[in-house]
């Protein structure tokens, strides 16, 4: 089952955050509707904190919910690799859990 939401990247506006094209370029993730879908049970993206950006500093959505801001997971344990934090040693999403935190 799906769910929509406000697209977390561009807060809901349908225009690019970064304005990386020009002030009037659609949002990347949800091509400027504004929303998204996601697949339930979704849970908060861990990675970039729900906000969809990326973490690492580029102005791109997050590598793991794809901008979302949320992923789709079915697992309810803390990741035992990345404590449940989604993280790697170097700061890159955990390989064990695929960034989500959960196992």
């Amino acid at each position: 089952m799906t769910k929509k939401i406000n697209c977390a990247f561009c807060e809901g506006t349908g225009k690019d955050p970064f304005e990386l094209l020009s002030s009037i370029s659609d949002c990347m993730v949800c091509s400027g509707s504004g929303t998204t879908e996601v697949s339930e049970p979704m849970k908060k993206c861990i990675f970039c904190n729900g906000s969809g950006k990326n973490p690492l500093g580029a102005r791109v959505p997050c590598i793991v919910c794809g901008g979302k801001g949320n992923n789709y997971s079915q697992g309810n344990s803390k990741c035992t690799y990345c404590k449940g934090t989604g993280k790697s040693s170097d700061g890159l999403p955990c390989t064990r859990c695929k960034g989500i935190g959960l196992q």
